[in-house]
């Protein structure tokens, strides 16, 4: 069972309305998604992640140790220099994501929220005779994410993992509520979840199920590099890479706007002209409401559907765009 971390200090700010799982602890949003949604594609304020893992590795053989067990390539990983990771099972199923930064001394990770006990309990069970040590932090650090563009000034006990997609910040748990103060303003985090489905990005959970490899959710590249030595499930990872193409591929779809409800996670995705009870093509993984797009989601759908193919998920109509070419 997954451990989540208490729920954040900043539910008591005014309008915030709790999110559900996987994100319970934290705001879904604070009274208005869609000002959220626009002060965040601005470059404002600041979503609060405290409820996400955080582990930590220490020791001079920590990034040489982490090359082996990642599918990126992260032994000469620089100082303040971003990245992203997987872990697999020996069959390339992915098992764990990890956005990570070394500042020099330590590496800083964050997961999925109550995922840091499996993969701290897999990152011990690999450390043999290597000088590291794996420590869960989470619950005396906060993971804060700052959008793109933003201008806010980054506190100075602050451990910096900058991307393109904004900053996220590894901050004291006890200083969160005094940053909320001094940064707002604090945005929910269904607006992340919108610019996040806009942008095409897979997230661990949600998009990912017991068998999904990289290449189906367009991970090769961003989290695993193709030039690197051996690490678990790699062979999984070359053969479809080099020899095949991936069962299911990921798809952005626009939803009919005129629906009330969003099709939630897991929604089945069929052919449009099959009708409802036609043969289920796929699922949604995340959808979302976007202040410009109006209902968007992510599916995962077999990869011979036709790219052009109008679908339905569950009772709503739904154009795709290709994200993982088929």
């Amino acid at each position: 069972m997954l451990r989540h971390t208490p729920a954040s200090p900043l539910l008591s700010l005014p309008g915030a309305v709790p999110a559900e799982a996987p994100d319970e602890g934290v705001a879904a949003h604070y009274g208005d998604l869609f000002r959220e949604q626009r002060a965040l594609a601005d470059g404002s304020g600041f979503v609060d992640l405290s409820h996400r893992g955080v582990v930590t590795v220490t020791g001079a053989e920590r990034l040489s140790w982490l090359h082996l067990l990642l599918t990126q390539h992260v032994s000469d990983l620089a100082p303040g220099h971003a990245t992203e990771a997987l872990i697999l099972s020996a069959h390339g199923h992915i098992e764990h994501a990890v956005y990570l930064v070394d500042d020099g001394e330590t590496t800083w990770m964050h997961t999925e929220p109550g995922g840091q006990e499996a993969l701290i309990a897999y990152l011990e069970s690999m450390k043999f005779f290597y000088r590291v040590e794996v420590a869960d932090r989470t619950d005396e650090i906060a993971v804060v994410h700052l959008p793109a563009g933003s201008i806010t000034e980054v506190p100075e006990n602050a451990v910096v993992r900058e991307t393109a997609h904004g900053r996220d910040l590894f901050l004291p748990r006890t200083g969160l509520e005094s940053f909320a103060a001094a940064k707002g303003p604090a945005i929910g985090v269904l607006a992340l979840e919108a610019l996040r489905v806009e942008a095409h990005r897979p997230r661990l959970g949600l998009e990912t199920d017991h068998r999904t490899i990289p290449h189906e959710l367009g991970w090769i590249g961003t989290a695993v590099h193709l030039q690197k030595g051996c690490y678990r499930g790699q062979e999984t990872v070359a053969r479809v890479h080099n020899l095949g193409k991936p069962p299911r591929r990921l798809v952005f779809l626009h939803l009919d706007g005129s629906e009330v409800h969003l099709p939630p996670h897991g929604t089945p995705v069929r052919l449009a002209s099959d009708g409802e009870e036609g043969r289920q093509l796929g699922f949604i993984t995340t959808s979302a409401r976007h202040h410009e797009l109006g209902p968007i989601a992510l599916a995962l759908v077999k990869r011979n559907v036709p790219v052009d193919a109008p679908l339905m998920a569950g009772g709503t109509a739904a154009a795709q765009e290709t994200v993982v070419e088929p």
